[in-house]
């Protein structure tokens, strides 16, 4: 991930991929170091913000959330608004006491060292919590910042601080605390490169995987062909930006593994650092956010449908970019742009539970979930059933050591033979080449473990550190 602040917006104040817009000279902003290599937030000062302005104004901040009238929110809240679907905002914190999040936020835990969940010394967790659940304050809550799912609720789990990078000593037993406590919606607008398979991250995600909870992840804000960890291990959706345009942003990581694209340039957001209360934010963090709002509905909605399947009718309702058609992924806006509405009245099947993205091998049982098994438990008839399994596993042990036995027996017998004879058998010849003596074996297709045959009618998904994602179901 780049490290360098750029000229046009200078990364890293506050070591947390904050970004200001302000001229700094280079000298000065090569002085800045992006510790975070996560949001690439562009937050504005109070005066920059209302440069045009002379007293900030509730309406006016309401009136900037451009994505509002595109995403046609007042039809979309007549489907649904989030009801009764926590979401975990994995972050810096979410100040409960901001004026739009009053009521949102829940008791949460705090896994830095600073002890509070509700504090948010960076912003960036506010912001995300804003961009999904905010309800605006005021007469008929017109003032101020609305969230697509302005009726969920949000999970605040404080994972970093100033000074402090996303640590997977931290947000991965977040993850797990996350599930245990209901949430069904996980945010994590970062990235962590060590998210690699086996990793405590990884198997976090598995973990939320297991227990039908979906995982949104932003795909990064270099500009690169990589899309970022953890957006890019299994079962994650992956998210990239586009601006006011709908054009992918010029710093959104695309490529293999990227599912799918939402607004994240120029988004109003809470931020009580700011003295306003507000900032103006860039960034994958802010189109994970909105991804992460979008599924937030649909569960609310549809309550009855798996995580898997609430993918797939993400990833089924988007409006298809670039390459893209519906059917086949593009490399900057995966299967398309997310379409709110679309996702909560398009006829979509459900299709199989397991939904359309590659699944988390099973993540191991930790400390961090005590009293949580992997499994539901098993009542009534499943109790025999179990000792039936039992009994036939003993009976299949035994009958495989008799056959081994016999198996030896005959290889002596053979190996006798050929010492005493010098052949094998009329004719003589001699073993197979390439596979150790055996008989030649039949060829497979040469795809790499845990990857699935490639189609040339699909884009091929295969995030780095040795992930692979599926693509999704064909059809409606």
């Amino acid at each position: 991930m780049s490290t360098q602040p750029t000229r046009r917006v200078l990364g890293g104040l506050l070591a947390g991929g904050w970004r200001y817009q302000l001229q700094l000279s280079e000298e000065q902003g090569m002085g800045i170091k992006r510790v975070w290599s996560t949001t690439g937030v562009v937050a504005l000062t109070g005066a920059l913000l209302l440069s045009s302005a002379s007293t900030a104004s509730a309406d006016y901040i309401r009136d900037r959330q451009w994505m509002l009238p595109v995403f046609n929110v007042n039809k979309v809240w007549t489907e649904s608004q989030g009801a009764g679907v926590i979401v975990a905002v994995v972050d810096s914190g979410v100040d409960s006491k901001h004026p739009d999040l009053t009521g949102q936020v829940l008791p949460g835990k705090d896994f830095t060292t600073a002890g509070n969940p509700h504090q948010d010394q960076l912003g960036h967790g506010t912001a995300m919590a804003g961009i999904i659940a905010g309800h605006g304050h005021g007469a008929n809550n017109a003032d101020g910042v609305m969230g697509l799912a302005p009726k969920a609720k949000i999970l605040p789990l404080r994972v970093a601080a100033p000074g402090q990078k996303y640590l997977q000593d931290d947000w991965a037993p977040a993850v797990r605390y996350a599930v245990d406590q209901g949430a069904k919606v996980i945010n994590l607008s970062f990235t962590d490169t060590g998210t690699t398979p086996g990793s405590a991250g990884a198997e976090a995600i598995a973990y939320a995987q297991q227990h039908d909870v979906i995982v949104v992840g932003g795909s990064g804000n270099d500009g690169v062909d990589t899309v970022s960890l953890p957006a890019a291990a299994p079962g994650v959706v992956s998210v990239g930006a586009v601006d006011k345009s709908l054009k992918v942003w010029a710093d959104s990581n695309y490529g293999k593994g990227l599912t799918l694209t939402a607004p994240g340039v120029a988004n109003t957001t809470a931020n009580p650092t700011e003295s306003i209360g507000y900032a103006e934010t860039d960034g994958t963090s802010d189109s994970t956010a909105f991804v992460s709002a979008e599924a937030a509905l649909i569960r609310a909605k549809f309550p009855n449908l798996t995580a898997g399947q609430v993918i797939n009718r993400m990833i089924k309702s988007a409006k298809p970019a670039g390459a893209g058609n519906g059917k086949t992924a593009d490399k900057f806006y995966g299967y398309g742009i997310i379409r709110p509405y679309s996702s909560l009245t398009m006829d979509i099947p459900a299709g199989p539970k397991e939904g359309p993205l590659a699944q988390a091998p099973v993540a191991s049982k930790s400390a961090d979930s005590p009293g949580k098994s992997e499994a539901p438990a098993k009542t009534g008839d499943d109790t025999s059933a179990s000792k039936d399994s039992s009994s036939g596993s003993m009976i299949a042990i035994v009958g495989g050591i008799a056959a081994v036995v016999v198996i030896g027996i005959v290889i002596a017998i053979i190996v006798n033979r050929r010492n005493r004879g010098g052949r094998s058998g009329p004719g003589g010849g001699t073993p197979a080449q390439g596979h150790g003596g055996y008989p030649n074996q039949p060829q497979y297709p040469s795809n790499a473990p845990g990857q699935a045959p490639q189609n040339p009618d699909l884009y091929s998904q295969q995030p780095p550190q040795g992930y692979s994602q599926q693509p999704p179901y064909q059809g409606q």
